[in-house]
């Protein structure tokens, strides 16, 4: 049975993730990234409306309306998570404190340049976090759909407003892994079935393909989990966390474990 291309995007994403990282996922795709955490990986989860510690989405009729992502959506708090104002947060995030931001995407350009906060003469109920996030954020990965009703979303110039001026670490479509080392779109990593020549057809910016690039390995079976306890002394000294501590021996401590065993 074929896979959702949300799935496939957020399943090569969680290859990305590191022990002891502080993660920020935006809404949409990138959400489903904690869902399919590698095993042995523990990472801390940040909302950017102040929250550091989410867990999973809450099963129907357990949601509790004073938790809720930066989206709005209800959201579970971990053993141990610590929860803060909006200040903290943004300090967190233009401090260079989030080791990896999780985003959407509108259109990528082939420089690597993102734009996805918003389109002329459609209702925006704000920027959010977006702009902040890939300013301030140590790496930045898009997460979106290569193309949208049949027209290519990485194009050679966004049409749309840029979130930032910064380039973008990596982009990870249903079809392909790109980076942009030197500001040029490279073609990194190729989806199982998909062909190098079906990426590029599909993509409007000038697309390098170097010899060396590879199928992605979709082997990884979701079984890691969220940090759940320890987080709990957050110092915040001159607007800077000065330490975020979880559990030192790795052991899971909590039904709140993630488990999956959907192959790709």
């Amino acid at each position: 049975m074929s896979m959702e291309p949300q799935i496939i995007i957020a399943r090569r994403i969680a290859q990305e993730l590191r022990s002891r990282m502080l993660v920020n996922l935006g809404i949409g795709i990138p959400t489903l990234v904690a869902n399919y955490v590698p095993p042995g990986v523990s990472v801390f989860f940040q909302s950017e409306n102040g929250l550091i510690g989410t867990g999973p989405v809450p099963e129907h009729g357990m949601a509790d309306p004073t938790l809720a992502d930066a989206g709005g959506r209800p959201v579970t708090a971990l053993p141990g998570a610590s929860a803060f104002d909006s200040a903290m947060s943004f300090g967190l995030i233009r401090g260079g404190h989030i080791d990896m931001t999780v985003l959407g995407g509108l259109q990528v350009d082939e420089q690597g340049r993102l734009a996805n906060w918003m389109i002329p003469g459609k209702m925006v109920p704000g920027m959010g976090g977006a702009m902040d996030l890939v300013t301030g954020a140590k790496r930045v990965i898009v997460a979106m759909q290569h193309t949208a009703k049949g027209k290519p979303k990485i194009v050679r110039k966004c049409t749309l407003p840029l979130t930032s001026v910064r380039v973008i670490d990596l982009l990870v479509t249903e079809m392909a892994v790109i980076g942009f080392p030197d500001g040029r779109a490279t073609l990194l990593e190729t989806a199982p079935g998909v062909s190098a020549e079906q990426v590029v057809a599909a993509t409007d910016a000038e697309l390098v393909s170097p010899a060396g690039f590879r199928k992605w390995s979709c082997e990884t079976q979701a079984g890691g989990r969220m940090l759940l306890r320890g987080i709990g002394s957050l110092t915040w000294i001159n607007g800077v966390v000065d330490r975020i501590a979880g559990e030192p021996d790795g052991r899971p401590r909590s039904k709140a474990v993630l488990e999956g065993r959907r192959a790709c």
